[in-house]
């Protein structure tokens, strides 16, 4: 069977993974983005092994782990005593339990690997600053002087254009959290964390996600509260007011934590948005994938993990078919990926709420989870972090 022609708008981590798995099988793969350039805002990024998996498949295993730091725990620490609840240890248990590591890195460097990769394929084509509307996507390779795709792929996040040639596909949501994002020295963490962890600070109605970057130089930050709908945004950054409210929300935590958030360098605000559960493709050649189909809150951090499962697993699915089997194929696939993707879901509305328990809710919640062994909490995520999508 010849090649596919295959066509992704956005070149993200979601839609450079997705054009690799294309292209390893066969494919031929052109790669659309409205950027002149590429960059991550954001500083850090949890890979768990479901997705490392994946990228591991793709041959970028040596590479990866390059630029990958694996954490010994994943602690879940009280953010008023910052006594440690309980913890899920990772390091080789999680390799070995899980068949890949659980690592975290800067987005960048993950970002630039994927470029790198998709560059290197001659199988990929990759154009820059192109501006995309949804009524341009069915034309957009005349612009590009390529043949008409037998499939395209909308992997361009929460604000997509393609969703708009998707009936029944929803639209975003805010989730009602914002995220705070920042970096510090791990010399200035050093009094509320073990450097070598990722350790999740819990508290009502907040929490705070911290892990080690830059070989554990320094630590990665991610406050999580309550905040208003910015409306079509993604990221700002902060202000004096929003510095002042921040500071309102963790005002009872430990005095310690609060210092660190008093003289951390200036932030990003991050309003969290959802796609709730719609349509995914319009059974004529057009797919979304990541968070243009279904963005989720961070509280399980596994957006970007679906998103690399989604473009993995839409690529075997489409591997040897011919034109006409091919939307069966996806609706095959959007079928399965609905029930993965709803678990996620579920799993992160409870962290959320776990997360964010106040008064007896928290008391009960650390009475439990004091009573589990590592090894139990480990098990519950088996179906997680365990799962092997077709072909990884």
């Amino acid at each position: 069977m010849a090649a596919h022609n295959i066509l992704i708008v956005g070149a993200g981590m979601a839609g450079l993974a997705t054009a690799l798995a294309f292209a390893q099988i066969g494919h031929e793969v052109d790669i659309v983005e409205q950027a002149p350039t590429l960059s991550e805002v954001g500083a850090g990024l949890q890979i768990s092994p479901n997705a490392s998996r994946i990228l591991i498949a793709l041959g970028l295993g040596e590479r990866l782990a390059e630029i990958m730091t694996c954490p010994d725990d994943i602690a879940l620490v009280s953010g008023n005593s910052l006594r440690e609840i309980t913890h899920v240890p990772c390091g080789n248990f999680a390799a070995n339990r899980w068949g890949a590591p659980y690592g975290v890195m800067h987005r960048a460097e993950l970002q630039a690997l994927l470029l790198d990769a998709v560059r290197a394929d001659p199988r990929c084509r990759l154009h820059l600053d192109q501006h995309v509307e949804a009524g341009d996507i069915k034309t957009l390779h005349e612009r590009l002087g390529q043949p008409r795709p037998h499939l395209v792929i909308g992997a361009d996040g929460v604000w997509s254009q393609t969703r708009h040639l998707v009936p029944g596909a929803k639209h975003p949501k805010f989730s009602g959290q914002v995220a705070w994002r920042f970096k510090v020295s791990a010399s200035a963490a050093q009094a509320i964390l073990n450097p070598g962890n990722v350790t999740a600070f819990l508290g009502p109605q907040t929490h705070l996600v911290a892990y080690p970057l830059e070989h554990g130089t320094a630590i990665n930050m991610v406050a999580i509260t309550r905040g208003k709908d910015p409306g079509p945004d993604w990221a700002k950054r902060e202000n004096p007011t929003d510095r002042t409210q921040l500071l309102r929300a963790f005002g009872h935590w430990h005095p310690d934590v609060v210092a660190i958030l008093k003289t951390a360098p200036q932030m990003t605000c991050w309003p969290l948005f959802e796609v709730p559960d719609g349509r995914w493709s319009n059974d004529a050649g057009i797919v979304l994938i990541g968070d243009a189909a279904h963005a989720m809150t961070p509280f399980a951090a596994q957006g970007a993990a679906m998103a690399i499962e989604d473009g993995f697993e839409l690529a075997q699915v489409c591997e040897g078919l011919t034109d006409d089997a091919l939307a069966q194929a996806i609706s095959g696939y959007e079928t399965r990926r609905r029930i993965r993707i709803g678990r996620a879901r579920q799993r992160a509305a409870f962290n959320q709420f776990a997360y964010h328990a106040k008064g007896p809710i928290r008391l009960a919640r650390d009475a439990v989870l004091a009573l589990k062994t590592p090894e139990s909490l480990a098990a519950d995520l088996d179906w997680l972090y365990g799962y092997r999508a077709a072909g990884s």
